[in-house]
């Protein structure tokens, strides 16, 4: 039920929205094809985790038959419940379809991808991925408006040849969210009067859960780093044991008397590096839970509402300039052409700033309710908790029982006099057997 949410859209990957007229903006707000209008305060969001979780869930697979391969090209099989479909994918169709993505919702959070290796991709790095590019679509399948967008459903549901033409003819001529809302102009009615200060707070409470959660994924990583090398421990040791079994180098003669006892030492030992191999196997199971999965749905890398506001402010105060430049000019030209052209040219810089703010008011909407859907997701702390707590219990219930198994089977390894089996001694604190 988790997936990676990392959010790190930067000035430079939003797309550039383009400066509509406000007219313009209010008729196609009347178009039947404009998004609907949630009931109740549409800032708000109602929806809760396990709602979000019921939308869909996504499996992304390597293609079985390539599974584990050194390729060129790695290919996916990605598989939706909501729409019951199952389509292969590469990591450009990804790549394609968060650029639409971005480009419809340039003021959401769209969840990264992770990184795309040229050169050396090997088993390690196409599995990271692999995991990362599920915890991406599935974020986005679950996110109340990526989930109902068309590219969303060609994504996960089009087998045709060139699902990258597809998702890119879907968004042309579409426009982006601020000229699909029906709200969009209306956004800073919806708006609270002190937005500023409630978005440091909520800045400053966010950067407190990420860099918390960030320290809670590295212990957790270095704790399943540590089972793996307890495990690599536990098989060379059972190797070690294997190689003193099955070291075929004659006694001396001084020790011929007790030859029967070594060699049945030897037999045991080596009979022992099964049960080590079998401890080895359970300590490396310990790894393979989901914890670390989860830990990572909260990183939530960079706010990006700093680039879009800035820009838009940017962008205010160079429409404001030119204005003010337009009309000192036109106040000291006297030539009634020249004089109605500037007039116009003001009367456009007007409209672009008009838009502007009224983008500026709809990217604060926007990020209001991209900071709502962090916190609706918090509560899986809890799970994420809980499936920690289950992971080491079975872990070392599993272990446990694999070590209380092998004990009796020491007993073959203390000979008593006439070569008669005694049970294990309990070692002194020097460690040896005492005669």
């Amino acid at each position: 039920c988790c997936s990676h949410w990392s959010f790190a859209l930067s000035p430079a990957d939003q797309p550039t929205p383009q400066a509509i007229e406000p007219q313009a903006i209010v008729q196609q707000a009347a178009a039947p094809s404009r998004m609907q209008m949630p009931q109740g305060n549409p800032l708000l969001l109602s929806h809760t985790l396990q709602e979000l979780l019921a939308r869909d869930t996504v499996q992304v697979e390597l293609i079985p038959e390539k599974k584990g391969l050194f390729l060129k090209h790695v290919e996916y099989e990605v598989s939706s419940q909501r729409f019951k479909s199952s389509v292969y994918r590469r990591y450009n169709d990804f790549v394609v379809f968060q650029e639409m993505l971005l480009h419809k919702f340039p003021y959401r959070m769209v969840p990264a991808l992770p990184p795309k290796r040229m050169l050396g991709a090997d088993r390690e790095f196409i599995e990271a991925r692999r995991r990362a590019l599920k915890r991406f679509v599935n974020l986005v399948a679950r996110h109340p408006l990526f989930s109902e967008d068309v590219v969303l459903k060609l994504f996960l549901s089009f087998s045709g040849s060139d699902v990258q033409n597809k998702l890119k003819e879907s968004a042309q001529c579409v426009g982006d969210e601020f000229m699909n809302c029906k709200l969009a102009t209306r956004a800073k009615d919806f708006l609270p009067a002190d937005i500023q200060a409630q978005f440091a707070i909520s800045r400053e409470l966010i950067r407190n859960i990420y860099n918390s959660f960030h320290k809670l994924r590295d212990r957790a990583e270095r704790i399943a780093s540590r089972a793996i090398d307890n495990a690599a421990d536990l098989l060379i040791f059972g190797k070690e044991l294997s190689a003193i079994g099955s070291d075929t180098t004659p006694l001396p003669s001084w020790a011929a008397l007790n030859s029967s006892t070594w060699g049945s030492l030897k037999q045991a030992l080596k009979g022992l590096s099964v049960e080590f191999a079998l401890l080895a196997d359970k300590a490396a199971q310990q790894v393979k839970n989901d914890v670390v999965e989860k830990l990572n749905l909260f990183d939530l890398c960079e706010r990006h509402e700093k680039g879009v506001l800035h820009k838009h402010q940017r962008a205010l105060h160079k429409y404001s300039l030119m204005k003010r430049q337009m009309m000192s000019a036109a106040a000291q030209n006297r030539e009634p052409e020249s004089v109605e052209q500037l007039e116009s040219r003001i009367v456009e810089q007007e409209n672009a700033i008009q838009t502007m703010e009224l983008r500026n008011y709809f990217s604060l909407y926007c990020l209001h309710q991209e900071t709502q859907l962090i916190h609706v997701y918090l509560p899986l702390t809890s799970h994420i908790l809980r499936a920690f707590v289950n992971s080491q219990i079975q872990g070392h219930k599993e272990m446990s029982k694999v070590w209380n198994d092998l004990r009796p089977k020491l007993s073959c390894l203390f000979a008593g006099p006439h070569s008669a089996l005694t049970p294990p001694c309990s070692p002194p604190e020097d460690g040896l057997c005492p005669h």
